[in-house]
């Protein structure tokens, strides 16, 4: 029987959660969902300078808001942890002294300068090889041994094996993958001051946690050879790679802070919905059948399939992502549309909680105006804006395009006759008075109502004018329509 895969998503708490992060989580996830295995969650935070608890936090924060939960990992726990690296130092001593007794390592005694010099020469020659040149790798053990305990600085090197020709494996995304053993040095698996490299470190994590699949970008194909070396050194299953090709700007190049918000909490803020980008950074790369564009996560998780993977790079398209979060806002009622809009209205100081609270309804009202509109969250609130306070301020060009058009003053006091003699504020009823009011006149509705829409919402374009009237009230109307007969012609 075979046993279930293991998959893991390792970020390092140097900053936000990139969308290209994101990407490779969401298929780790869906891998370990679609084969019923376990997703695991470290934390790779042995870089010192970098690595912190806020930008921990972040990373879980925004995984969380994604919807993607970790069956092992910070806050779950799990057979195999603990799942920070920093509280996992032991295992990697552990681990170098096992190469030690097979002497699959040795120390190596060269300086910083020695090394920088030995480089800067291997250039100078134009040698085809300029990785380290194994000086200390023939020192009789005896004398490395002398050295080490007089406590002179050195650091750990693997020995690549002399005579172990081509590193190869398969990729699930990229097919058979080829490398000489011949070009790769003797990398170094342990600093000097005891702390591991990360080729070191994420094969003894991956192999104490029992890891079959390595689902990462490609930015770390060339780290693969190295890593399948420490693993067989170790005497290791050594897992199934699958390298995910990179995200693109519209310019061909990588995707970066050059293009635009880049991370999963800028998203956010900028008003995409959770389901939105589980269903968007998928797609960047994979497709369940190359036709579906919208699939709920439970689609994702049972249709997702490795060898789907586009080995191309692909582009991030910021107007079929709005066009996906579009469709998810459309579907929303109006009670979960009001709760998603909420943050958004009180950052903008429309509204708080309390209010939205105390007139729900009213919200709700609101939402069948804006979602046909709005691709974002965050373009609610300069949508709606004119629905609060008693006054508007008028939009300049509006009103020199429409309020100093002859005969716009006129139009809005037979509307504001007509209107104050409304018996019903409905809105369809408010529209049937201003019909009759373009009878009247002998002017086509544009004529009428876009004086009207200027007046109340500050603005030629707006929501729909008739339920505007009806959310804003006899009162407010009025007033706004009045104001603005001060300056129309």
């Amino acid at each position: 029987m075979a046993t279930a895969p293991r998959v893991r998503f390792a970020p390092s708490p140097t900053g936000h959660l990139h969308i290209g992060g994101a990407r490779t989580a969401i298929y780790n996830w869906a891998f370990a969902k679609q084969q019923g295995g376990t997703f695991v969650l470290r934390i790779d935070d042995t870089d010192p300078e970098r690595s912190t608890e806020e930008n921990t936090q972040v990373i879980l924060r925004a995984m969380e808001w994604l919807g993607m939960d970790w069956d092992e990992g910070p806050g779950k726990g799990g057979p195999d942890g603990p799942y920070f690296q920093t509280e996992r130092t032991q295992s990697y001593r552990v681990a170098l002294e096992r190469l030690k007794a097979t002497r699959a390592v040795y120390p190596c005694f060269c300086t910083t300068e020695e090394l920088d010099a030995k480089r800067r020469a291997a250039r100078e020659r134009g040698d085809s090889f300029q990785g380290y040149d194994r000086t200390c790798r023939f020192i009789p053990p005896d004398e490395a041994a002398s050295r080490i305990a007089a406590g002179e600085p050195h650091v750990w090197r693997i020995k690549v094996p002399e005579d172990r020709g081509t590193v190869a494996f398969h990729d699930a995304v990229r097919g058979e993958c080829r490398f000489d053993a011949g070009v790769l040095d003797d990398f170094v698996v342990m600093r000097s001051d005891g702390t591991p490299t990360y080729n070191f470190a994420t094969v003894v994590d991956d192999a104490a946690m029992h890891m079959t699949h390595i689902i990462r970008g490609d930015d770390h194909l060339s780290n693969t050879p190295r890593q399948i070396l420490v693993y067989e050194a170790l005497g290791a299953v050594v897992p199934e790679f699958a390298h995910l090709s990179m995200i693109l700007g519209a310019d061909g190049k990588r995707l970066s802070k050059r293009h635009g918000a880049t991370s999963v909490e800028s998203y956010r803020d900028m008003g995409y919905l959770p389901e939105a980008i589980m269903n968007y950074l998928p797609l960047l790369g994979w497709s369940p059948d190359g036709e579906t564009t919208l699939f709920s996560t439970n689609e994702l998780c049972e249709r997702f399939r490795l060898d789907h993977i586009s080995r191309n790079p692909a582009v991030f398209d910021p107007e079929k992502l709005d066009w996906i979060n579009m469709q998810y806002l459309r579907a929303l009622t109006p009670a979960a549309y009001v709760d998603a809009m909420e943050p958004f209205i009180e950052r903008a100081g429309l509204a708080t909680p309390r209010d939205i609270a105390g007139d729900r309804a009213w919200f709700e009202a609101i939402t069948p105006l804006i979602s046909e509109r709005i691709h974002r969250l965050d373009q609610v609130a300069p949508m709606i804006a004119y629905l609060f306070g008693d006054t508007v301020e008028l939009d300049g060009k509006s009103v020199e395009k429409v309020l100093a058009k002859e005969g716009a003053r006129d139009v809005l006091c037979a509307m504001h006759d007509a209107l104050f003699a409304a018996t019903s504020w409905a809105a369809a009823d408010l529209e049937t008075i201003g019909r009759g009011v373009c009878e009247k006149l002998d002017l086509k509705p544009k004529k009428v109502f876009q004086p009207v829409r200027v007046a109340v919402t500050g603005s030629m374009v707006s929501p729909p004018l008739f339920e505007s009237l009806e959310l804003l009230g006899r009162r407010r109307c009025l007033a706004r329509i009045r104001t603005a007969m001060a300056v129309a012609l």
